[in-house]
This record gives structure tokens, sequence and C-alpha cells, in this order.
């Protein structure tokens, strides 16, 4: 898996599309992708053609690194990492500093009043959705966000390999 920040192509558009079971919408790039070559997650407007506010950046497509984020949650794992940021105070301010980073870079691709200051994933004091919290991590690198790091740590999912 590479971290990468680029325009997706015509074929990107159909892959994602096909990974969503739906068309994909207001892509603007690509930002991790499958040793195969293939988006894991891409990054969205903050705002969609039909106007409506879409908070979560960071958006996990691939099929199989989806259904590990789902599965994490199932086992209760949402918990655990509150409650491991609630110990671990370098953790939280970390995760705090996730959360500003995650404003900024939406903000560069539009500023939109009705999320001002809304993350994802429960960022800055919750834990509320892996998925967007693993994408974050997938997107930015290691050592950025916590709890998307703790999480694909844990995961049965594996950037090393072909999922596709």
């Amino acid at each position: 898996m590479t971290v990468v920040h680029d325009a997706p192509s015509p074929a990107d558009i159909a892959v994602v599309s096909e990974q969503l079971g739906r068309p994909a919408r207001d892509i603007v790039a690509i930002s991790a992708r499958c040793v195969c070559g293939n988006p894991v997650v891409v990054m969205t407007k903050p705002r969609l053609e039909d106007g409506t506010p879409f908070p979560t950046v960071y958006y996990l497509t691939q099929l199989a690194a989806t259904q590990a984020a789902s599965r994490l949650e199932a086992e209760g794992k949402m918990a655990q990492y509150q409650q491991r940021l609630a110990e671990e105070p370098d953790a939280q301010a970390l995760y705090s500093s996730a959360h500003e980073s995650f404003l900024q870079t939406r903000e560069s691709l539009g500023v939109v009043d009705e999320i001002a200051g809304i993350s994802a994933g429960g960022m800055p004091t919750r834990v509320k959705c892996l998925h967007s919290l693993m994408a974050h991590s997938l997107s930015v690198g290691p050592g950025v966000n916590p709890v998307g790091d703790w999480a694909l740590e844990d995961t049965t999912w594996s950037t090393e390999k072909c999922w596709c």
C-alpha cells in the first residue's frame, strides 16, 4: 500500500464505484492505494455537488478494508480505544492534533460552515467510526492519528498484500 494524494483517473473512479456499489461522488484525490494500484482511500469534497455537507474527507473504499473496520467495531474496539485515550494523555493530545490537521486539510478543499469544527470518527474526544479513523491513518501515514493506527495494528487486514 502506498500513501499518495493524486488526482483520480477515470479507471480509479470506475474501481471506486464498483467498490462502493454505487457511483463515486466528488472525489478529489486517491489518498491511499493497494499494492496492486487500486484505490483504498479516497478524498472527497467537503460539499457534494448536490449541496450536501460531507465532513468525512478520507473515505475507506476497498471492501476488505471496510469489512476489517466493521469487524473491529463489532468486537468492541471503539470502547477499548476510548478507554486507552483516557489512560494515555500523550495519545489523547495526538488525537486532538489529528483532529486539527484533519480540519485544515478539509478546509483546504473548501469551507463549509455547517460542519466547521467537526472532523470525523469522533475526533477529538470520542472514538466513533473506525472506518474514518483507519482511512485517515492510511492517508497521512503512521504517527498522526493514534486511534487509526491502533485499529490498523489490530486488524487482520493488511496493507502488505492485495485484497482486491
